[in-house]
């Protein structure tokens, strides 16, 4: 299995959270307007054996109906988007450390694997995806007559 690079977008004012810390109460970010956005990558084992590959994503915080996985051109792509919660009127943040959640990660599939053998579990925050591998294709004999 080939994994795909991806490059997540960092938000402008990270470098300067790290270094001037925390500022009044808040951080940089929340002046720039970045703390309203969580953007990672998900950490990933991917297992092989004789049978097919084992896929185990962290994903807490998200629920079943938040997670999208789909399969185009041998590319496995797993996304999930978590949109914030609103407040009641009245109430106003005082500090705000997360609100919305999305990530993207494709993972580029090999060629001896069945498509259609793709399934996937979600529990405790462990998306666990399986995938069963194809039999190796066993070159055609051919008797050829001699004229």
């Amino acid at each position: 299995m080939t994994l795909v690079k991806h490059r997540p977008q960092r938000p402008f004012a990270s470098p300067f959270d790290e270094l001037f810390g925390n500022l009044f109460g808040r951080d940089i970010s929340h002046f720039v307007g970045n703390d309203d956005v969580n953007t990672s990558i998900p950490r990933v084992n991917i297992t092989e054996t004789k049978d097919g590959f084992k896929l185990d994503l962290l994903a807490p915080g998200f629920s079943k109906e938040d997670l999208k996985m789909n399969v185009e051109d041998d590319t496995l792509t797993i996304s999930a988007e978590k949109k914030s919660v609103s407040l009641n009127e009245g109430e106003r943040y005082t500090r705000r450390e997360f609100g919305y959640s999305a990530f993207k990660r494709g993972f580029r599939l090999p060629e001896n694997v069945k498509m259609d053998s793709i399934t996937a579990n979600y529990a405790n925050g462990v998306l666990t995806v399986s995938i069963a591998k194809s039999e190796p294709a066993k070159p055609a004999v051919r008797e050829i007559s001699i004229s």
